[in-house]
């Protein structure tokens, strides 16, 4: 048995599945610990995983106005750009704070998110072992697709050079923080040698969804989805009595998602659903939509898990985030996708090219025909029978099973490295 630590970054979306891969390994007897934002210390400690939070100051940057005006505005690495200046002074108190949690668990291997872009370097002054695990590609090059971070479907010659994004942006724009980290805090000088120390690569979507590149080795994993199932929640009376009340309804929700006019987008998808003679659910989330009231055929609910909420609804229409694309597809049901930013416009064009659902959204040019039409399109009959073909081989997979054996062979293939003192 091992000790791991895992370590995330990042909204809901980047944590969440990370419990499920700490509940994967502690149920084969590991001892885990995983890392994560302070802001969801609450939610680490339902599903009973020893937990170390970090500053969540970062994440605090995103529900600023500055911090969602850059979000808004920008895709792939341009928020950050923009917020780099804020973003340089918080690193150290992070990585400090990450190092100390690491070090004080001694552990054998560190699995981390890309966004905990030094545990490499942690990992290499430990003298332990590492493995990236990612819920998007992007960070092993491959020549079938540029990085999901670019918003181009095909790069032709250029798609693996584009891949560098990914695999070297954090050292780039952090360059010196890394750097001063290194020496001052890790006590590590000259070249790095983290890759050595390297395990591989997770992947934590479908292989249905993206099929694995025929460039890739046997040291990356395309696992499946890590899904944090909730079996034993029930809708309140209220959606209880909505769903039972008519037709399936089509869930639609963005999520945290800035730069939104919250009411107007609420107006525009009520309107398209009137229009398109759909029953609709509203999920609030954390104020990309609005409360809706005195609507028959509309409701409004904070948020639910989409495990179980999936399960009843017709289609789906959100942001496109990979967690939430994932869900709706392993629920088998037609998902339309209006993206915003990053690795969305990629997961939109996928679900478009799979045929389980239209073409993406436009949210610059979004109009209530535009959204009634994707609506409509999601009853043709071929795409909903292609959504659940999907869904029922995304359900047929275990991508935590999948991705603990990973961990587990490579381990023990490779063998202990000698320790560094600390």
């Amino acid at each position: 048995m091992y000790r791991i630590a895992i370590t995330t970054m990042g909204t809901r979306g980047d944590v969440q599945p990370y419990i499920a891969l700490a509940r994967g390994l502690a149920g084969r007897g590991h001892s885990v610990i995983l890392l994560a934002p302070e802001q969801f210390t609450g939610l680490v400690a339902e599903y009973g995983i020893p937990f170390a939070p970090l500053p969540g100051d970062l994440l605090a940057l995103l529900d600023t106005q500055e911090g969602k005006a850059a979000m808004g505005s920008s895709k792939g690495f341009g928020a950050g750009l923009k917020l780099l200046k804020h973003m340089r002074p918080l690193g150290e108190r992070l990585l400090d704070a990450e190092w100390a949690a690491i070090r004080a668990f001694g552990p054998d291997l560190i699995v981390f998110h890309p966004k905990s872009f030094a545990t490499p370097h942690m990992a290499e002054a430990l003298g332990c072992q590492h493995v990236l695990a990612s819920p998007l590609p992007g960070f092993t090059p491959t020549s079938d697709f540029p990085s999901p971070l670019l918003p181009f479907d095909n790069l032709g010659p250029l798609n693996k050079v584009s891949h560098v994004l990914g695999t070297h942006a954090a050292s780039m724009l952090f360059r010196k923080l890394i750097k001063r980290f290194r020496h001052d805090t890790l006590g590590l000088a000259g070249r790095s040698t983290a890759d050595v120390r390297s395990l591989g690569t997770l992947y934590a979507y479908s292989p249905q969804v993206l099929p694995v590149p025929r460039d890739w080795g046997p040291d990356v994993l395309v696992s499946g989805y890590w899904f944090l199932d909730t079996p034993d929640w029930r809708p309140d009376p209220a959606l209880a009595g909505f769903l039972a009340a008519g037709p399936a309804p089509v869930y639609c929700g963005f999520g945290s998602m800035p730069g939104v006019d919250s009411r107007a987008m609420t107006e525009t998808i009520v309107a398209a659903l009137a229009q398109a003679g759909k029953r609709g659910l509203i999920a609030t989330g954390e104020g990309a939509l609005e409360i809706v009231e005195d609507l028959p055929d509309v409701l409004a609910i904070s948020a639910a898990p989409h495990d179980q909420l999936f399960k009843h609804v017709d289609a789906t229409l959100h942001h496109g985030g990979a967690g939430t694309t994932g869900a709706a597809l392993r629920a088998g049901k037609p998902t339309a996708i209006c993206p915003f930013f990053g690795d969305q416009p990629f997961w939109a064009r996928r679900v478009a090219t799979l045929g389980a659902g239209p073409a993406a959204l436009d949210r610059n040019n979004l109009s209530v025909d535009a959204v009634a039409r994707v609506l409509t399109a999601m009853d043709d009959h071929d795409m909903r029978a292609k959504a659940a073909q999907l869904g029922s081989a995304i359900r047929d997979e275990d991508g935590v099973a999948a991705s603990v054996d990973f961990i587990e062979r490579r381990m023990a293939a490779i063998g202990p490295l000698p320790r560094a003192s600390h």
